[in-house]
């Protein structure tokens, strides 16, 4: 079995943690606590969920985990969403651009244990 650093998906995903990281250092002082915690929490589980997934005992474990990935993906999404709303931020296109090559990644790995399962 591959080491899940070998996984082109979590590679993309660390990408996106450092982009959300140096965006947040745009954020307001009294967001701190607040959205810059949520979405800091959020990337992280996207490649944390992952590389966790990859070293569970069953294919089934590992798409459940890539699913659970999938899901912090849209919710940085939203939260990035929100911050460009609230002027915290102006442009995010390169963030949602990688979030999409991330969910469709991670789509495609789903439906490839899948089909090696089945």
């Amino acid at each position: 079995m591959s080491d899940y650093k070998d996984l082109n998906v979590w590679k993309e995903s660390m990408d996106l943690v450092e982009n959300v990281y140096r965006l947040l250092k745009l954020f307001p002082k009294e967001e701190i606590y607040a959205l810059t915690d949520q979405l800091k929490r959020a990337v992280v589980s996207v490649p944390s969920n992952i590389a966790e997934g990859q070293n569970r005992n069953t294919d089934k474990e590992f798409v459940q985990f890539l699913y659970i990935a999938l899901g912090s993906a849209s919710e940085v999404e939203t939260q990035l969403l929100i911050a460009k709303r609230l002027s915290y931020i102006q442009n995010i296109d390169n963030e949602i651009n990688q979030i999409t090559k991330i969910r469709k990644m991670t789509n495609a790995l789903i439906n490839s244990i899948r089909r090696k399962t089945n």
